[in-house]
């Protein structure tokens, strides 16, 4: 009998580049910013077919947990368990933790983070269904987003050669480029986007670990050993999840090992990593605008205005980020809402 998949949802970031609306307490997984649900209820929602997936198991932040279980119930999804984080290690280790809670070892896991949008989703299962029988004989499988932009805020996949009916081995993998890298990769063809979305097998996952970063796997044991559990929730234990090395999956294992393999697949995939990302995929009135919330904007074009409280009044600007949440009010033109993060950290250091 086929195993079904299993969601892992992992929902332990910050999402500091959409500061000030996404901030530690309400990080941008947990908001609405391109549909009436939040991003963490979209990405349940795509698996919700139960006959090809089994209840998700979701990662989080210990201070989200209500929060969570909340927004989920909100959509009609019970986690089969919430997996809840003292403090973020990056992805590799959160993963390790859903590995080790796999009711079966051979249980296909679907890693997807929380805060991504996927526009296409019947590319998104046919890409899925292409990866399955690689995955079943112990391959790791990433998604490559098919790259459309010389993109210099993601890391890119070398595509290798065929395996199968679009799945094919990994070249390599590529850290984010500067501009004449990414234009370069663009032009030439054959790499794509990593999405930083996995199709795994438990028991592959883990004797990765064990090959390539077997400090990481021995805190995630300890830590499953010695934690706690209250219905479906698991508190793994603090001191020992701590004791893991803060590392992604990329380089802990899937740059690391053998068997990885990648399905090219485009889907409409966004990070939603910027404010400029956001202004790209929301609807724009007559001066391309992309406002929200109590927004009044005359003579002007093609500003992302967007306010969860006060009134934002723009006249006579063009190219703009306005962002108004609580007490806060951010403003840069727009092409610089990577930079966003610099201010998170200067914020940060005068409070500290």
């Amino acid at each position: 009998m086929t195993l079904p998949i299993t969601p892992v949802i992992l929902s332990g970031g910050a999402g500091t580049r959409l500061w000030p609306m996404s901030r530690a307490e309400r990080p941008k997984q947990l908001m609405a910013l391109t549909a009436a649900q939040t991003m963490l209820q979209l990405t349940a929602l795509r698996t919700g077919d139960a006959a090809r997936f089994a209840r998700p198991v979701v990662v989080a932040s210990r201070a989200h947990a209500d929060m969570v279980e909340q927004q989920l119930e909100q959509v009609g999804i019970r986690p089969a368990l919430l997996i809840l984080e003292p403090a973020g290690r990056d992805t590799a280790p959160a993963i390790a933790l859903a590995a080790l809670a796999a009711a079966d070892p051979e249980t296909p896991l679907l890693v997807m983070p929380s805060d991504h949008v996927i526009d296409d989703l019947p590319a998104f299962h046919a890409a899925i269904a292409r990866a399955l029988p690689y995955v079943a004989d112990r391959w790791l499988v990433t998604f490559g987003i098919a790259a459309d932009a010389p993109e210099t805020g993601y890391g890119y996949i070398a595509v290798g050669d065929a395996l199968g009916d679009g799945v094919h081995r990994v070249a390599r993998f590529v850290e984010k480029p500067d501009r004449a890298g990414a234009e370069a990769m663009l032009a030439a063809g054959g790499h794509a986007w990593n999405g930083g979305i996995f199709l795994l097998r438990a028991d592959a996952y883990l004797d990765a670990l064990a090959a390539h970063a077997p400090d990481i796997l021995a805190a995630a044991r300890t830590a499953m050993a010695r934690g706690e559990r209250a219905g479906d929730r698991i508190y793994p234990n603090g001191e020992a999840f701590m004791a893991s090395p803060a590392r992604s999956i990329d380089y802990a294992v899937m740059e690391q090992a053998d068997r990885i393999a990648v399905v090219p697949v485009a889907m409409g995939w966004s990070d939603v990593g910027c404010w400029d990302a956001l202004h790209a995929m929301t609807p724009h009135d007559g001066d391309g605008n992309a406002v929200g919330g109590d927004v009044l904007a005359i003579d002007t074009r093609n500003c992302l205005l967007r306010s969860d409280g006060p009134t934002i009044a723009a006249i006579g600007v063009s190219d703009l980020i306005v962002v108004a949440s609580g007490n806060h009010v951010l403003v840069l033109p727009r092409g610089r809402s990577q930079d966003v993060k610099r201010i998170v950290a200067a914020l940060n250091a005068t409070r500290s």
